[in-house]
């Protein structure tokens, strides 16, 4: 049985702790897209820990964690997170496996990406410069690494060739010597942690990762498919061109993990009480004044892997629907609803208006059309009960009305309601 997690709306709604929260009552933790521009941020014996390859449920003993292939792995990234995680007591010789299918982000790749994102000038999509566009365009180029690679007496061979490609393409951007110069400058420096960095991975568990998953199913094991990002950065579906470039929601767990959609039984949403955005792309409910500041600085919303500031925005449930449809959400989580403890009033976008007409449906393309929410206004609570309550029958009614609300427009039930960034701070609703 395989349970999927993943995020709805543009990534960071709280993933990683939610995973690490779950992970106890599952077998094996396995990631199965994305790259190290996710950041899912955990607290470990009081130590914030951000993971950005690794699995959310490394820190459980009795838990096995795997990277599965539709994941793209930076070796220079993976060997920082690995020494952090193991400075912290935890064997991941024991406990960590990578599918040999996975690829490999080269130091051209970042190149690359940083190369695109300069041509685009005003026109940027918000890149991380992490390589992971480039490296997924290797991977359906069919010229990309691979993890099993690293194992190959010929790896070096096959990493020249792949530069070569990628000095090619570099040589064709119409930048000046000095940017020219800068770019080589930082394929030369980044190389050797590289080299480094692939010969620590050489070390690590690599499985072949479809028949280790499935193995585990045969077993009996129950397996949490972990997600990255946000299901609005689909590649096919999200907000087209400000996307990702793998497969953010339910459908990617099949073909990034090698296992058949029969596995597959309850698929968890993840959504904050409101919304937020990295980057640039197109944000309906997006705030722009006062509100919009104050809900940045009570959900302290600033990106775990770029430090980034967030923009911040009421809940929208025409795009929450948008997502629970695509993966089939059968529960929902909701996080940092103690943030809204700030506010008198709370928020919810429940249509878009588009050239004076209403619609409850995700346009094709959502960054050309003008669109002005159609807001549901709420009381709020405006104190820190929701935030010190225990159990979710301790929560605030009005708390209480507005999550019902967000049941009722989605049709799907919200079975857990975080209320603070600990372990402990997770209300479970009962559902009849």
């Amino acid at each position: 049985m395989v349970d999927v997690l993943l995020g709805l709306q543009w990534g960071d709604e709280g993933k990683g702790k939610i995973v690490d929260y779950f992970a106890g009552k599952y077998d094996v933790i396995a990631r199965f897209q994305g790259g190290p521009n996710a950041g899912h941020t955990l607290y470990v014996d009081g130590q914030k820990v951000v993971l950005h390859t690794i699995p959310s449920g490394v820190f459980h003993k009795n838990t096995i964690n795997l990277i599965g292939n539709g994941v793209v792995l930076d070796p220079v990234t993976f060997k920082k997170e690995c020494d952090k995680i193991s400075s912290l007591g935890v064997d991941l010789k024991r406990n960590l496996f990578i599918a040999e299918r996975t690829h490999i982000i080269v130091p051209s790749h970042r190149a690359l990406d940083k190369a695109s994102e300069l041509s685009k000038g005003s026109e940027k999509i918000g890149s991380t410069l992490k390589g992971i566009g480039p490296a997924y365009m290797d991977k359906t180029g069919r010229n990309g690494l691979r993890v099993g690679d690293v194992l190959r007496s010929d790896f070096n061979e096959r990493y020249a060739k792949l530069k070569e490609k990628h000095q090619h393409l570099l040589a064709g951007y119409d930048f000046t010597a000095e940017v020219k110069a800068e770019i080589a400058k930082d394929i030369a420096e980044w190389e050797a942690e590289f080299f480094d960095a692939v010969s620590y991975l050489k070390q690590m568990n690599i499985v072949n990762g479809e028949y280790f998953i499935n193995e585990k199913l045969q077993a009996g094991k129950k397996v949490l498919a972990e997600g990255a990002q946000g299901s609005m950065l689909d590649v096919d579906f999200g907000t087209y061109p400000f996307v990702t470039s793998s497969s953010t929601i339910s459908a990617g767990v099949c073909s990034g993990l090698g296992v058949a959609p029969k596995w597959i039984k309850e698929v968890i949403g993840v959504t904050k009480a409101y919304c937020t955005r990295v980057g640039s792309g197109p944000f309906p409910t997006e705030l722009h004044d006062a509100t919009g500041e104050k809900l940045r600085a009570e959900g302290n919303e600033f990106g775990a892997t770029t430090g980034r500031p967030r923009r911040c925005g009421w809940i929208d449930l025409v795009a929450l629907n948008y997502t629970c449809m695509l993966s089939g959400v059968t529960q929902l989580v909701m996080t940092k609803s103690d943030v809204l403890d700030a506010f008198d009033e709370v928020h919810a976008c429940t249509a878009y208006e588009i050239n004076g007409q209403q619609t409850k449906a995700m346009p094709y393309q959502l960054n050309e059309n003008e669109v002005k929410p159609v807001w549901e206004k709420y009381k709020g609570w405006s104190d820190e009960t929701a935030a010190k309550s225990k159990h979710f029958n301790e929560l605030p009614a009005e708390m209480k009305s507005f999550v019902k609300a967000v049941e009722s427009y989605l049709h799907v039930p919200v079975k857990f309601v975080s209320n603070g960034p600990g372990r402990d701070q997770i209300l479970e609703q009962e559902i009849a």
